[in-house]
Protein backbone atom coordinates (compact mmCIF):
# COMPACT_ATOMS: atom_id res chain seq x y z
CA UNK A 1 0.00 0.00 0.00
CA UNK A 2 2.73 2.57 0.77
CA UNK A 3 4.57 1.34 -2.44
CA UNK A 4 1.46 2.37 -4.52
CA UNK A 5 1.27 6.08 -2.17
CA UNK A 6 4.86 6.69 -3.03
CA UNK A 7 4.33 5.65 -7.01
CA UNK A 8 1.30 8.00 -7.04
CA UNK A 9 2.85 10.41 -5.21
CA UNK A 10 5.96 10.45 -7.67
CA UNK A 11 3.52 10.50 -10.73
CA UNK A 12 1.86 13.47 -9.36
CA UNK A 13 5.43 15.28 -8.90
CA UNK A 14 6.44 14.49 -12.33
CA UNK A 15 3.43 15.78 -14.00
CA UNK A 16 3.93 18.85 -12.44
CA UNK A 17 7.42 19.33 -12.72
CA UNK A 18 7.77 18.40 -16.04
CA UNK A 19 6.20 21.29 -18.15
CA UNK A 20 8.32 23.87 -16.35
CA UNK A 21 11.47 21.54 -17.16
CA UNK A 22 10.28 21.45 -21.03
CA UNK A 23 9.38 24.92 -21.13
CA UNK A 24 12.70 25.83 -19.59
CA UNK A 25 14.78 23.13 -22.34
CA UNK A 26 13.16 24.12 -25.35
CA UNK A 27 12.06 27.46 -26.05
CA UNK A 28 14.45 30.75 -26.43
CA UNK A 29 16.59 31.86 -23.54
CA UNK A 30 15.75 35.32 -22.68
CA UNK A 31 17.85 37.92 -24.23
CA UNK A 32 21.60 39.01 -22.63
CA UNK A 33 20.67 42.34 -21.20
CA UNK A 34 23.36 45.04 -20.30
CA UNK A 35 23.26 46.80 -17.53
CA UNK A 36 22.69 51.33 -18.31
CA UNK A 37 26.18 51.71 -16.74
CA UNK A 38 27.85 49.94 -19.62
CA UNK A 39 25.52 51.20 -22.51
CA UNK A 40 25.24 54.41 -21.99
CA UNK A 41 28.47 55.91 -22.92
CA UNK A 42 28.31 54.21 -26.28
CA UNK A 43 24.47 55.82 -26.56
CA UNK A 44 26.09 58.85 -26.29
CA UNK A 45 27.86 58.69 -29.20
CA UNK A 46 24.49 58.43 -31.81
CA UNK A 47 22.30 61.54 -32.22
CA UNK A 48 18.63 61.15 -33.33
CA UNK A 49 18.41 58.13 -31.05
CA UNK A 50 16.24 56.85 -28.25
CA UNK A 51 17.41 54.28 -25.33
CA UNK A 52 15.57 51.30 -25.36
CA UNK A 53 14.86 50.23 -21.29
CA UNK A 54 16.71 47.34 -20.41
CA UNK A 55 14.41 44.33 -19.22
CA UNK A 56 15.55 43.59 -15.52
CA UNK A 57 17.55 46.93 -14.63
CA UNK A 58 16.90 48.76 -11.30
CA UNK A 59 17.69 51.72 -12.73
CA UNK A 60 14.70 53.87 -14.97
CA UNK A 61 16.40 54.08 -18.71
CA UNK A 62 18.34 57.14 -19.17
CA UNK A 63 17.16 58.96 -22.29
CA UNK A 64 19.77 60.51 -25.15
CA UNK A 65 19.29 63.77 -25.53
CA UNK A 66 18.56 64.90 -29.45
CA UNK A 67 21.28 66.93 -30.88
CA UNK A 68 19.73 69.35 -33.43
CA UNK A 69 22.00 70.27 -36.38
CA UNK A 70 23.83 73.67 -35.90
CA UNK A 71 22.68 75.56 -38.64
CA UNK A 72 24.77 76.10 -41.26
CA UNK A 73 26.97 79.63 -41.06
CA UNK A 74 26.83 82.00 -43.99
CA UNK A 75 29.06 81.46 -46.91
CA UNK A 76 30.54 84.78 -45.83
CA UNK A 77 31.67 83.81 -42.22
CA UNK A 78 32.64 80.62 -43.50
CA UNK A 79 35.33 81.96 -45.96
CA UNK A 80 36.47 84.78 -42.95
CA UNK A 81 36.78 81.76 -41.11
CA UNK A 82 38.86 79.56 -43.53
CA UNK A 83 41.53 82.86 -44.30
CA UNK A 84 41.85 82.67 -40.75
CA UNK A 85 42.95 79.72 -40.65
CA UNK A 86 45.00 79.59 -43.74
CA UNK A 87 46.96 83.13 -41.73
CA UNK A 88 47.39 81.11 -38.47
CA UNK A 89 48.97 77.95 -40.58
CA UNK A 90 52.90 76.97 -40.30
CA UNK A 91 53.77 74.55 -42.66
CA UNK A 92 55.40 71.67 -41.17
CA UNK A 93 59.41 71.55 -41.20
CA UNK A 94 59.93 67.76 -41.15
CA UNK A 95 58.70 66.16 -44.71
CA UNK A 96 56.48 63.42 -44.18
CA UNK A 97 53.51 60.91 -45.88
CA UNK A 98 51.01 64.13 -46.62
CA UNK A 99 47.74 64.01 -48.63
CA UNK A 100 47.91 63.94 -52.41
CA UNK A 101 46.18 67.08 -52.72
CA UNK A 102 48.18 69.92 -51.31
CA UNK A 103 45.83 72.79 -53.22
CA UNK A 104 44.18 73.62 -49.71
CA UNK A 105 48.02 74.17 -48.21
CA UNK A 106 49.03 77.93 -48.07
CA UNK A 107 51.97 79.34 -49.46
CA UNK A 108 53.71 83.04 -48.62
CA UNK A 109 52.75 84.67 -51.92
CA UNK A 110 56.10 86.20 -52.04
CA UNK A 111 57.44 82.65 -53.28
CA UNK A 112 54.97 83.06 -56.20
CA UNK A 113 56.31 83.49 -59.94
CA UNK A 114 56.40 87.37 -60.19
CA UNK A 115 58.51 89.79 -62.91
CA UNK A 116 60.69 92.10 -60.20
CA UNK A 117 63.39 94.84 -60.46
CA UNK A 118 66.95 92.49 -60.59
CA UNK A 119 70.40 94.36 -61.37
CA UNK A 120 72.98 92.20 -61.72
CA UNK A 121 76.48 92.13 -63.82
CA UNK A 122 75.63 88.69 -65.12
CA UNK A 123 73.92 88.73 -68.77
CA UNK A 124 70.49 87.97 -69.84
CA UNK A 125 69.28 84.54 -69.69
CA UNK A 126 71.61 84.20 -66.46
CA UNK A 127 69.95 81.74 -63.50
CA UNK A 128 70.78 83.49 -59.82
CA UNK A 129 69.79 81.51 -56.65
CA UNK A 130 70.09 83.59 -53.59
CA UNK A 131 69.91 80.72 -51.21
CA UNK A 132 69.71 83.27 -48.10
CA UNK A 133 66.85 84.68 -49.24
CA UNK A 134 65.11 81.13 -50.85
CA UNK A 135 65.02 83.26 -54.19
CA UNK A 136 65.74 82.33 -57.61
CA UNK A 137 65.51 84.88 -60.58
CA UNK A 138 66.17 83.88 -64.07
CA UNK A 139 67.52 87.23 -65.99
CA UNK A 140 65.29 88.44 -68.50
CA UNK A 141 66.58 91.28 -69.52
CA UNK A 142 68.90 93.85 -68.13
CA UNK A 143 67.48 95.17 -64.68
CA UNK A 144 64.48 92.72 -64.83
CA UNK A 145 64.09 89.09 -63.88
CA UNK A 146 61.47 86.49 -63.04
CA UNK A 147 61.24 85.82 -59.92
CA UNK A 148 60.34 82.17 -57.81
CA UNK A 149 60.58 80.66 -54.41
CA UNK A 150 62.44 77.84 -53.80
CA UNK A 151 63.97 75.42 -51.19
CA UNK A 152 67.48 75.43 -50.42
CA UNK A 153 69.62 72.81 -48.44
CA UNK A 154 69.62 72.49 -44.93
CA UNK A 155 72.12 73.49 -42.38
CA UNK A 156 75.62 71.51 -43.61
CA UNK A 157 74.30 70.89 -47.21
CA UNK A 158 74.27 74.31 -48.43
CA UNK A 159 76.60 75.36 -51.31
CA UNK A 160 77.79 77.87 -53.23
CA UNK A 161 79.58 78.39 -57.09
CA UNK A 162 78.95 78.29 -60.47
CA UNK A 163 77.50 75.88 -62.83
CA UNK A 164 75.91 75.27 -66.39
CA UNK A 165 73.02 73.29 -67.28
CA UNK A 166 74.28 70.21 -68.35
CA UNK A 167 70.43 68.12 -69.30
CA UNK A 168 66.91 68.37 -68.78
CA UNK A 169 64.87 65.75 -67.91
CA UNK A 170 60.77 65.77 -67.95
CA UNK A 171 59.56 63.34 -64.91
CA UNK A 172 63.06 62.38 -64.05
CA UNK A 173 63.64 58.94 -62.04
CA UNK A 174 65.20 59.59 -59.14
CA UNK A 175 68.94 57.54 -57.58
CA UNK A 176 69.57 58.46 -54.32
CA UNK A 177 73.40 58.61 -53.25
CA UNK A 178 74.79 56.02 -51.13
CA UNK A 179 76.21 58.60 -48.47
CA UNK A 180 72.03 59.79 -48.84
CA UNK A 181 71.02 56.22 -47.97
CA UNK A 182 73.12 55.13 -45.33
CA UNK A 183 72.30 58.72 -43.83
CA UNK A 184 68.61 58.45 -43.85
CA UNK A 185 69.36 54.34 -42.67
CA UNK A 186 70.71 55.79 -39.48
CA UNK A 187 67.56 57.99 -39.08
CA UNK A 188 65.41 54.97 -39.26
CA UNK A 189 64.55 55.73 -42.41
CA UNK A 190 64.62 53.38 -46.00
CA UNK A 191 65.00 55.14 -48.96
CA UNK A 192 64.90 53.15 -52.54
CA UNK A 193 67.70 52.60 -54.95
CA UNK A 194 65.35 53.56 -57.75
CA UNK A 195 62.29 55.36 -57.96
CA UNK A 196 60.41 55.89 -61.63
CA UNK A 197 59.31 59.45 -62.05
CA UNK A 198 56.02 60.15 -61.17
CA UNK A 199 53.76 62.44 -59.02
CA UNK A 200 55.38 61.01 -56.19
CA UNK A 201 59.17 61.16 -56.82
CA UNK A 202 61.05 63.53 -54.68
CA UNK A 203 62.23 65.46 -58.10
CA UNK A 204 58.54 66.39 -59.17
CA UNK A 205 58.25 67.04 -62.72
CA UNK A 206 61.10 68.17 -64.17
CA UNK A 207 64.61 68.67 -63.23
CA UNK A 208 67.87 70.52 -64.55
CA UNK A 209 71.20 68.92 -64.32
CA UNK A 210 73.82 71.39 -62.63
CA UNK A 211 77.17 70.25 -64.17
CA UNK A 212 78.92 67.27 -63.32
CA UNK A 213 77.28 67.63 -59.56
CA UNK A 214 74.72 65.59 -58.02
CA UNK A 215 72.61 68.80 -57.47
CA UNK A 216 69.75 69.54 -59.67
CA UNK A 217 66.96 72.71 -59.84
CA UNK A 218 64.08 70.30 -59.58
CA UNK A 219 60.26 70.21 -58.81
CA UNK A 220 58.94 68.48 -55.41
CA UNK A 221 56.15 66.53 -53.51
CA UNK A 222 56.18 68.60 -50.95
CA UNK A 223 55.43 71.74 -51.95
CA UNK A 224 54.93 72.79 -48.44
CA UNK A 225 58.84 73.34 -48.13
CA UNK A 226 59.19 75.96 -50.14
CA UNK A 227 60.55 78.92 -48.43
CA UNK A 228 62.71 76.60 -46.24
CA UNK A 229 65.89 74.87 -45.96
CA UNK A 230 64.83 71.40 -46.33
CA UNK A 231 67.23 69.67 -49.21
CA UNK A 232 70.43 67.98 -49.50
CA UNK A 233 71.87 70.51 -51.44
CA UNK A 234 69.43 70.57 -54.36
CA UNK A 235 67.50 73.69 -55.34
CA UNK A 236 63.74 72.69 -55.11
CA UNK A 237 60.59 73.98 -56.93
CA UNK A 238 56.81 73.99 -56.95
CA UNK A 239 56.30 71.33 -59.81
CA UNK A 240 54.36 74.37 -61.52
CA UNK A 241 57.18 76.64 -61.40
CA UNK A 242 60.09 74.72 -62.32
CA UNK A 243 57.73 73.15 -65.28
CA UNK A 244 57.60 77.02 -66.25
CA UNK A 245 61.45 77.38 -66.09
CA UNK A 246 61.85 74.24 -68.02
CA UNK A 247 60.34 75.51 -70.70
CA UNK A 248 62.44 79.09 -70.52
CA UNK A 249 66.36 77.77 -70.31
CA UNK A 250 68.06 75.67 -72.48
CA UNK A 251 71.04 73.45 -71.73
CA UNK A 252 74.32 75.28 -71.36
CA UNK A 253 72.91 78.40 -68.93
CA UNK A 254 74.88 79.49 -66.12
CA UNK A 255 73.21 78.77 -63.15
CA UNK A 256 75.09 81.31 -60.21
CA UNK A 257 74.35 79.84 -56.25
CA UNK A 258 75.23 83.05 -54.04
Amino acid sequence: MNYILRSTGLLLLAALISPAAAQGRYVEPPPVTVSPDLSAPWLLQLRNTQRVPTRGSERAPTQVQRVAPSPARPAVQQAAATQQLRQHYQPPQIVGRRPKDYSHLPLDPRFLPQEVEYHSKHPVGTIIVDTAQKYLYLITEPGKARRYGVGVGKEGFGWKGVEKITAKREWPDWRPPADMIERERKQGRILPVHMPGGPANPLGARALYLGSTLYRIHGTNAPWTIGQAVSSGCIRMRNEDVIDLYERVKVGTTVVVI
